[in-house]
């Protein structure tokens, strides 16, 4: 492969690009100070819920909140039906802050807009530390106690002062840098129309916006040949963008001309992937780009739609990964003496370990090993299921092992399977061991089916969407028609699955998959 310099000056004559690597963005902090910034404001956090509600305590009851005892100090006897709900009140507070984005430091932000979120998340916190406090009652040792009401309206009071507070002092210090220059994200503009125009003025003349157009990527409709844009350096064209954006170090990337090619920008799109983190923007004239994952956005008097973002925020996807831990590790403690049997049965039946480890691919096309009770035969050829895969995939006709009334798209009398390996696939029970696999983090409860590394290798860049969430012990697909639907029809449900993810639908998935298990309606 040729180095990213040779490749950007590799052009046309009639459209001549500087070297990308010459606009590499600069002023740009140390990695670690953002991450530092988060963990400190994430304590202040943490210390403000507490002392609110504290002073929120002191100023209606008044008296005091500890005592000396012989071994150190204790809370006081009034105050201790209220101490017991401080881990409550900082941990409510603290989600209820992460869940509304308040500790989101990258981009625009708008005051008002800020201290809407904090009134949000208080509001909604202030509720759920009632319900904690009247349901809780300090395990049951304060069931007789009352509780003030007026401690907890104090309590949203004080509180919603001082996380707005605090964000009013983090969004000024912002812009005090921003507006010298530092720490702007390094953006590139793809285009060379009104609206690519329009975009880099708008950034140029507002720096408290965040944003410093580094480079322009012509999308190569013939237009002039010229080595700068708006007085802004054109480093590549559309086909070499994900070159430039390593080169340059660019971390949005803005397309802003009504004449691209929705099929090009795809490509380099899905070329790009969310593992460096890039961040799509589109002008909302531009529609016939459009995917169905997009969030309608503003960068000062810009509308942007924001395209391919992660699949889940940072909140959801906690709550699926502590989901997903505590039902794995429930099933295997509760079930773990049937998991024995099944060992023991596919022992006697054929030669051969009892666990059988195969390479899948991941999110993001990360390699790791799946576990499952093993149903074939030791030694087996895999040719028989590559060639059937390649045909599955391609929509072969051959693929459907069925008829056109019931149609099968799985191998059926796979001399491969044993007795045993029927039975366990037939309900199944062979993809149990990936329970382990959900603890370890490679996979999750509910997701798209994990594919074989030369399955995906068949794949178009489209159907590699798929790989935008970690794979699932069932899915969607497992229960909604399985084996009698075809490739397309499975990546449609999985990409249906990514873009409407909650807790509910996996509920409903899980208790789905539940009656398929009984069913027996695995091949």
């Amino acid at each position: 492969m040729r180095p990213v310099a040779d490749t950007v000056r590799a052009e046309q004559v009639q459209h001549p690009k500087v070297e990308a690597s010459l606009t590499r963005a600069s002023s740009r902090v140390p990695t670690w100070v953002i991450p530092t910034i988060k963990l400190l404001l994430f304590v202040t956090d943490c210390a403000t819920a507490a002392a609110s509600f504290v002073l929120a305590y002191y100023f209606r009851q008044g008296g005091p909140i500890v005592r000396s005892t012989t071994g150190g100090i204790a809370w006081s006897e009034s105050f201790a039906p209220y101490g017991v709900l401080l881990f409550f009140v900082i941990l409510i507070r603290v989600l209820a802050l992460l869940y509304y984005d308040l500790y989101r430091l990258r981009g625009e932000f708008s005051f008002f807009e800020d201290g809407l979120r904090v009134f949000k998340s208080t509001a909604i916190g202030s509720l759920l530390i009632v319900a904690a406090a009247f349901l809780y009652r300090g395990g049951f040792h304060y069931r007789a106690f009352s509780y003030s009401r007026s401690v907890f309206v104090l309590d949203f009071l004080i509180a919603l002062a001082s996380f707005y507070s605090i964000r009013l002092l983090i969004r000024g210090a912002q812009t005090f840098f921003r507006s010298r220059g530092v720490n702007l994200i390094p953006t590139l503009v793809v285009g060379r129309g009104p609206e690519a125009a329009f975009c880099i003025k708008e950034m140029r003349e507002r720096p408290a916006l965040g944003y410093r157009v580094i480079g322009v990527v012509d999308i190569g409709t013939g237009r002039t040949a010229e080595t700068t844009y708006e007085g802004v350096t054109v480093v590549s064209d559309l086909a070499n963008l994900p070159d430039t954006i390593r080169a340059t170090g660019a971390n949005e990337v803005i397309i802003a001309d009504s004449q691209v090619d929705g099929d090009a920008l795809f490509e380099v799109m899905m070329r790009c992937g969310r593992r460096r983190g890039i961040e799509f923007r589109i002008a909302p004239s531009l529609f016939n780009c459009l995917p169905s994952k997009t969030e309608v956005d503003q960068i000062g008097a810009l509308p942007m739609i924001r395209l391919f973002r992660e699949p889940l925020s940072d909140f959801a996807r906690g709550t699926k990964r502590i989901s997903d831990i505590g039902i794995a590790a429930l099933t295997l403690a509760l079930l773990s003496p049937f998991w024995l049997l099944l060992a023991l049965l596919i022992k006697l039946d054929s030669e051969g370990s009892v666990l059988y480890a195969q390479e899948r691919v991941g999110m993001d096309g990360r390699i790791f090993l799946v576990y499952k009770f093993r149903t074939m035969r030791v030694n087996t050829d895999s040719e028989i299921h590559r060639e059937y895969q390649r045909k599955f995939i391609a929509g072969h006709a051959e693929a459907n092992v069925g008829d056109a009334n019931k149609p099968a798209y799985k191998l059926r009398n796979d001399p491969r399977i044993t007795r045993v390996g029927r039975i366990l696939r037939r309900f199944s029970l062979d993809e149990v061991p990936q329970l382990f696999n959900v603890l370890r983090g490679d996979m999750s409860i509910v997701g798209p089916r994990p594919p074989i590394p030369y399955e995906v290798e068949a794949y178009e860049l489209r159907h590699r969407r798929r790989l935008d969430m970690k794979p699932g012990l069932t899915g969607l697909w497992q229960v909604s028609g399985r084996n009698r639907l075809p490739f397309e029809e499975m990546v449609k449900l999985d990409l249906f699955y990514i873009e409407n993810w909650s807790l509910l639908l996996d509920l409903k998935i899980i208790l789905r998959t539940m009656l398929v298990m009984l069913r027996g309606d695995g091949y």
